[in-house]
């Protein structure tokens, strides 16, 4: 039912209050997203972001006039964005915790005929409730089974459906038998806005670690090009002042004649290792000490013993 002119104008008025109230969006797709689902969303979002839906038409010409009127706005761009079964989502909060909250409503669906599979579908092997008059199907789509107590059993995992083809009335109808749901629907984040910035969703995957990580890599290949180059820079300066040092730790210890303390400490673990071995026991060294004291103690202890006389404590050690 078409929206008359009074309602028309309410849209376009929230809309554009909402482009001038908000600097940050999500732009999702709503493919297989029921109202309830939707209405679900909004509660959720409530006081920290607000979903507008609405007719492609009505939301490109809705963002061509507000980029007409505020010529420094530089909301033109979402107007490519709106193609296909999309809304948007606008907030001036957290991005990551709004994106938390929309990615967090989902549901199961079952498969329906000519829909396109999201993800691939596998059916687990055993037993599948169904009689054995029923064998026939399993054939037609070439599922080993066997009958098992009364019973049709696959004997396999089977990979029915692969993601980004169409299910068949085969397949939609086998995991309608096995009470199979494979799919999940959910709001889909195509787009992100930000202050003017519109970047695909997928960026908001890039945590602290990732950059760290992506940033010391970074620096690891300035280093190794500027080391083979022969040209100094900041990242491979330390390396440098490294490398020297062991250059001049191996000319002094193969001289005589020269040394410095740190090379003294190199020369003496060469030659004898075994004394720094046991000075870094952890603890090991005491303890082997103390057990090798108190063995003398004991063997002093036997040793002593006889001087007292016989076998009774008598001075002579004469007979009985």
């Amino acid at each position: 039912m078409p929206l008359s002119k009074e309602r028309k104008a309410e849209y376009f008025d929230r809309f554009k209050e909402l482009l001038t109230s908000y600097t940050k969006a999500f732009i999702v797709e709503i493919d297989n997203v029921g109202s309830y689902q939707i209405q679900t969303t909004r509660q959720k979002l409530r006081g920290k972001a607000e979903v507008l839906m609405g007719k492609n038409t009505m939301m490109r010409k809705c963002i061509r006039e507000y980029a007409e009127e505020n010529p420094e706005s530089p909301v033109g761009q979402l107007e490519a964005l709106c193609r296909g079964n999309v809304g948007f989502v606008f907030t001036n909060g957290d991005l990551a915790e709004v994106r938390e909250i929309l990615e967090s409503n989902v549901r199961p669906a079952p498969a329906r005929v000519g829909a396109v599979a999201p993800i691939d579908v596998i059916v687990p092997k055993g037993p599948t409730g169904c009689d054995p008059g029923q064998t026939a199907f399993f054939q037609t789509l070439q599922i080993a089974t066997k009958i098992t107590r009364g019973q049709i059993e696959m004997t396999a995992d089977t990979h029915l459906i692969t993601a980004g083809e169409k299910v068949t009335a085969s397949q939609a109808a086998l995991l309608q038998k096995l009470s199979i749901e494979p799919f999940t629907y959910g709001i889909t984040l195509k787009s992100v806005y930000d202050n003017g910035s519109l970047f695909d969703a997928k960026v908001l995957d890039i945590t602290d670690d990732v950059l760290a990580a992506k940033f010391a890599s970074a620096i690891q290949m300035i280093a190794q090009l500027s080391l083979a180059l022969g040209y100094p820079t900041q990242a491979s300066v330390p390396h440098s002042i490294a490398n020297a040092f062991k250059a001049i730790l191996s000319i002094t210890l193969g001289c005589d004649n020269y040394s410095f303390p740190t090379a003294d400490i190199y020369r003496a673990y060469l030659a004898d290792p075994s004394a720094f071995a046991a000075a870094g026991g952890g603890g090991g060294g005491d303890a082997g000490e103390a057990a090798e004291e108190e063995e003398e103690e004991e063997e002093e202890e036997v040793e002593e013993a006889p001087a007292g006389g016989g076998i009774f404590g008598d001075d002579d050690g004469g007979d009985y």
